[in-house]
């Protein structure tokens, strides 16, 4: 039987750059079989200037990581 990962679970990363980091599911996507885990995998976004953001600039967040990479622990 399989263990189902969800949000706020505590998992560890089995394989790629961030291999046996620990950490806490932020959001999932059940279609792509991918999550987003805080502080883990993070990628910097250059935005163009908008209302918001009149300067624009380089945003720093997190990229989803395949579930198969991730394993829940307690």
């Amino acid at each position: 039987m399989k263990r189902k990962i969800k949000r706020e679970d505590k998992i560890l990363v089995l394989s790629g750059n961030y291999k046996g980091t620990e950490g806490i599911i932020v959001k999932i996507f059940s279609k792509k079989n991918k999550a987003i885990i805080r502080g883990i995998n993070m990628i910097k976004r250059h935005t163009k200037p908008s209302p918001k953001k009149p300067k624009g600039g380089i945003i720093e967040k997190e990229a989803p990581i395949h579930l198969s990479n991730l394993k829940k622990i307690n």
